[in-house]
């Protein structure tokens, strides 16, 4: 095998680029931590005993009791999404074939959700032989798609629970705006009704815009929303078990920007924990624990269910072609 082109290699990641999401993470800790010293202070009582009595006063049975049908529930839902885009624009698949390696993906999605979506993608080329660069762009539809999901249900919780959340969520509908003007450009170019910039819209990694329909990108909103519906009544029971009222509407809007940080790749998610902080001041202890156990408790239980999937998806994505076909 030849070596690659100098020319051709990505240019080396520049040192800077490479600590700021470190930096990031940093600050984020130090100021939650800044905030529970703090409050530990005003009841003079040491920050590890703040936070202990914090951990001491969840009814951690009836917390499980609602997580865990909701992620599984999630992981449902989020299996419909991916075996719809795959079924539309890639290959005929059965929803049970799709199950296997989204749940295994959800091991990856640890470090990075992309990642996991980039582990799907080597799967469905593996297994069904469908081009790489087809399957990254149905990938990428879902990332779209997610975007204006999260936008759309953020723009409703602010138009019903302005007067009570931060001002700085005044932004949203300004960026819904924003986002809706682009979304028509977007659909009007990949239809084909915007002569301009041939090239790019012909690129494979397009190839699920350009095959996609108004009504798709609908029908991954509609399939999507179930989840943050049920994530609103869950979280705002979950918040009432760590001694905090928060009304369901307010939920509603908080709910999609934080999802749409976590979801972001790099530090965001540190960002999206921090900012349960930000929201509810004066509770610095009980949101810092709320933040921690919701996000990491559903990140670390999908992991969990991937690692039920993990040895079928291995077979079947790194055992033998005839394996792989008759299995």
């Amino acid at each position: 095998m030849t070596e690659a082109d100098p020319a051709s290699r990505p240019p080396p990641m520049k040192t800077w680029h490479k600590l700021l999401p470190w930096a990031i993470t940093i600050a984020c800790f130090a100021y939650l931590y800044t905030r529970i010293s703090g409050a530990a202070a005003r009841e003079e009582v040491s920050v590890v005993a703040y936070v202990a009595g914090v951990f001491a006063g969840v009814n951690w049975g009836e917390w499980l009791l609602m997580m865990i049908p909701y992620s599984l529930l999630f992981f449902l839902i989020d299996t419909a999404v991916v075996w719809s885009v795959v079924s539309w624009f890639n290959a005929k698949l059965r929803y049970l074939d799709i199950l296997p390696i989204r749940g295994s993906s959800y091991i990856l999605s640890i470090l990075n959700e992309q990642v996991g979506k980039g582990a799907m993608a080597l799967y469905l080329n593996r297994r069904y032989s469908v081009p790489g660069w087809e399957v990254g762009s149905s990938m990428l539809f879902i990332m779209f798609c997610e975007f204006y999901y999260l936008l759309a249900w953020a723009t409703i919780g602010y138009a019903m629970q302005a007067d009570s959340l931060p001002e700085q969520f005044a932004l949203i509908p300004r960026v819904a705006i924003v986002a809706g003007i682009v979304l028509i450009a977007w659909l009007l170019f990949f239809s084909g009704k915007v002569s301009a910039g041939a090239g790019l819209r012909n690129r494979p990694i397009l190839a699920a815009f350009r095959k996609a329909k108004p009504w798709h990108y609908l029908v991954v909103v509609v399939l999507r929303s179930p989840a943050l519906l049920s994530a609103v009544v869950v979280y705002t029971l979950a918040l009432r078990l760590f001694g905090v009222e928060v009304s369901f509407g307010a939920m509603l809007g908080y709910l999609p920007v934080i999802f749409f940080g976590a979801a972001t790749p790099g530090p965001m998610r540190t960002v999206a924990i921090t900012l349960w902080v930000a929201l509810f001041p004066g509770r610095e202890g009980q949101m810092a624990a709320f933040g921690f156990v919701q996000h990491n408790f559903f990140i670390f239980f999908n992991a969990a269910i991937g690692l039920i999937f993990l040895r079928r998806a291995n077979r079947e994505l790194f055992g033998s072609s005839e394996e792989t076909v008759s299995g």
